[in-house]
């Protein structure tokens, strides 16, 4: 069969008119998911600056269905996912994103941080840990190993928070640490005291002086070990190391250092000691502590009634009528028990530690907060005497 060349050049034109067509289609096609997809993504955008949320998500699932390659839109679902509280959604959308062999470094860790946030805000505190662990060494480290000290403390792993406190302070970015530090091997003492393993708590204890030789728990906490097995003059040492270092926070173990003062035989000194001291930090703990050492009525009254003239409160007022009922018997005065009691109501409220940080109150003071989990957040007076 002869190949005849005038079908060959008739031919090109129709072909090369076909491509085009078939170009020109393709380009059109492109450019209406082009066009499309942008305009959902300002539609979920505008949904989302007017709080309809729901309808915001519906507009970035169309989105992401014109546009599956795209990365920026599934955060942007996932972050939408956590805030309604639809934390197996959001971890899906971060899943996903991490299973793409095309994402590069950078968006793998916001993905792998998304997915961290997730198993938080889901309470998953053991997949939240192993989320936060892979982001050590990347751009979102200082806050993974912010996120595990405050898991760890959560939990109570003070061994761990110690790790993570430790590796904090040495790259110094977010500050010192070495207070929080002392508390944590602090903890640990108090728990080694529970089980009755005397020299766990012991070396504890040093580990918490050398990582803060100036905090004060540590010097507390000595003071209390050594009353509590009997070595009333360490208690005291400990406790004078307190007045030195922190005069405001003697306060905490004023009462139990007059009570240590008499088992060792120094009432003298300790009282001298106390009356320097509430002359320059007047409180009522101080009070009761010389009160103590100094049990006399009349001179307890005296105290007590200057105490209220300088530093007016219900707590002194209340001392103050006990302090008379001792002195006058109760039966020539029937109505003064009604109104201490009173007053004892009426006073019982100021009695309390307020947390500087978020305002709980309690009536037993604490180094951690138990509302907002900050440290040495409350201040060592009561509210009465702030």
């Amino acid at each position: 069969m002869d190949f005849d060349l005038q079908w060959v050049l008739l031919g090109l034109p129709v072909a090369f008119a076909l491509g085009w067509m078939a170009s020109r289609l393709d380009l059109r096609q492109w450019r209406r998911e082009q066009r499309d997809s942008p305009k959902a993504y300002f539609k979920g955008l505008n949904f989302l600056l007017n709080e309809q949320q729901d309808k915001a998500i519906d507009a970035f699932i169309e989105a992401v269905q014109h546009d599956p390659d795209t990365s920026d839109l599934h955060f942007a679902l996932g972050n939408l996912f956590r805030r309604r509280g639809e934390y197996e959604r959001a971890v899906r959308v971060h899943e996903h994103l991490l299973k793409r062999a095309d994402l590069p470094a950078a968006e793998r860790d916001r993905a792998q941080h998304g997915l961290a946030q997730d198993y938080i805000k889901a309470g998953l505190f053991d997949r939240a840990e192993e989320a936060w662990k892979a982001l050590e060494g990347t751009a979102f480290d200082t806050e993974a190993r912010l996120a595990l000290l405050t898991l760890h403390e959560r939990s109570r792993d003070w061994r761990a928070a110690v790790e993570d406190a430790t590796k904090l302070d040495r790259t110094g970015s977010t500050g010192s640490y070495a207070s929080r530090i002392a508390h944590y091997w602090c903890e640990l003492a108090q728990e080694a005291d529970g089980r009755g393993q005397t020299a766990d708590a012991d070396e504890a204890l040093r580990k918490a002086r050398e990582a803060a030789p100036q905090a004060a728990r540590p010097m507390v906490l000595a003071g209390h070990r050594a009353r509590q097995a009997g070595q009333h003059a360490q208690a005291l040492e400990a406790w004078r190391q307190l007045v030195l270092t922190h005069p405001e926070a003697f306060t905490l173990v004023a009462r139990d250092f007059a009570s240590s003062a008499i088992d060792a035989g120094q009432q003298d000194k300790a009282l001298q000691e106390l009356r320097t001291l509430y002359d320059k930090l007047p409180s009522l703990d101080l009070l009761a502590a010389i009160n103590l050492l100094d049990a006399a009525t009349e001179s307890q009254r005296t105290r007590v009634s200057e105490h209220l003239r300088k530093h007016p409160s219900l707590s002194a007022a209340r001392e103050l009528l006990r302090l008379r009922t001792a002195e006058r018997g109760v039966s020539e005065e029937p109505d003064v028990l009604s109104i201490q009691s009173a007053i004892a109501h009426a006073a019982k409220p100021l009695q309390r530690y307020r947390c500087a940080a978020c305002g709980f109150e309690a009536q037993n003071y604490f180094w951690q907060c138990p509302g907002c989990l900050n440290w040495d957040s409350y201040p060592t007076q009561r509210l009465e005497d702030l």
